[in-house]
């Protein structure tokens, strides 16, 4: 059986549509019928004609035309003769880049994770995301006590920021250029905003721990002067979180690093191999099930799949929407 689906199609930057594709299931393949899709701010950069070297993670060259999309969930619709994990109706996270900005999109099953119990279908839907964010904030090094600085306010970071506060942080800051994004942070619970335009996010975390500087910075804005403000504000032996993606060449003050002990932790989930994420997912969803961690208020904005030139035109020109989705 064959199913048909619109699925979108980067031309080139700035130049994505629809197209209609013909699915076939494989025998270690399904068939996923999707509910919603979010917008990665890796889709951005791809969008804006911002191709990175091709890594172990694409399964598809990373040139135009590009089959764009893997933030996604919903309902198993069918399946291959030799899947065994799964069965039709089975609710399922997106963890592959499978062109998922699709009403239905096709995926060797190791690429997909099971819905948890008791999670809402709009969350599981940012699964990958709110997973990978939930792992970086659970596996931070936050202790106890802690001064923890995050650099960027998007997605990621305000679950992130809302990780360590929650993990017994004493001071948390979020770092970023919009008084929008900061002002959400505020009221997800950080102690301390910094708008990185208006002041020097460097000098006030000095200030604010007498010259020490920060236990934890968790970089997540993806810049050069990020990664080199996160350099000079932690204190000597502290801790240098890697989260975001930066995907051209950049200077880094590395004589610090060396110098000053510091430690560096990789806490990007989706990179880990499929058996170790299998692990991880359940337990990095489970705080999102029990009410500690908001993700539901990061979800800006809402379009429908045939609008999906409208939302990553607003994607591209305004940095205040937090995460855009679409329906089909």
């Amino acid at each position: 059986m064959s199913i048909k689906t619109r699925a979108a199609l980067l031309k080139g930057a700035y130049d994505i549509g629809l197209i209609e594709k013909e699915l076939v299931c494989g025998e270690d393949e399904v068939i996923v019928k999707n509910h919603l899709m979010g917008i990665c701010g890796s889709d951005k950069n791809f969008y804006r004609g911002q191709m990175p070297p091709k890594t172990a993670e694409f399964r598809q060259e990373p040139k135009f035309p590009f089959y764009l999309g893997h933030e996604s969930g919903g309902t198993i619709v069918e399946v291959g003769s030799k899947v065994t994990e799964y069965k039709v109706g089975d609710q399922v996270m997106a963890f592959g880049w499978n062109n998922n900005y699709a009403d239905y999109f096709v995926s060797k099953t190791w690429q997909l994770q099971p819905v948890p119990e008791g999670l809402d279908m709009d969350i599981a839907s940012l699964g990958e995301p709110t997973a990978c964010a939930m792992y970086s904030g659970m596996n931070s090094g936050v202790q106890l006590g802690d001064f923890v600085v995050v650099m960027g306010g998007g997605f990621a970071g305000q679950i992130i920021a809302q990780c360590a506060k929650k993990k017994g942080a004493d001071k948390v800051v979020v770092v970023d250029v919009l008084d929008g994004k900061l002002e959400l942070a505020k009221k997800l619970g950080t102690d301390i905003t910094i708008n990185l335009q208006k002041e020097d996010p460097v000098e006030i975390v000095k200030e604010l721990t007498n010259g020490r500087g920060a236990d934890v910075v968790v970089e997540a804005a993806g810049s050069e002067s990020s990664f080199n403000a996160a350099t000079e504000m932690i204190k000597h032996n502290g801790k240098f979180v890697f989260y975001s993606w930066v995907t051209q060449p950049i200077t880094l003050n590395i004589s610090r690093w060396h110098d000053d002990g510091l430690q560096f932790i990789n806490t990007c989930l989706v990179h880990h191999t499929w058996r170790e994420r299998r692990v991880w997912t359940p337990e990095t969803l489970k705080p999102v099930i029990q009410g500690h961690i908001d993700v539901k208020s990061l979800i800006t904005n809402e379009f429908k799949l045939n609008d999906i030139k409208e939302g990553f035109d607003l994607a591209d020109k305004d940095d205040a929407a937090i995460k855009i989705v679409f329906r089909p």
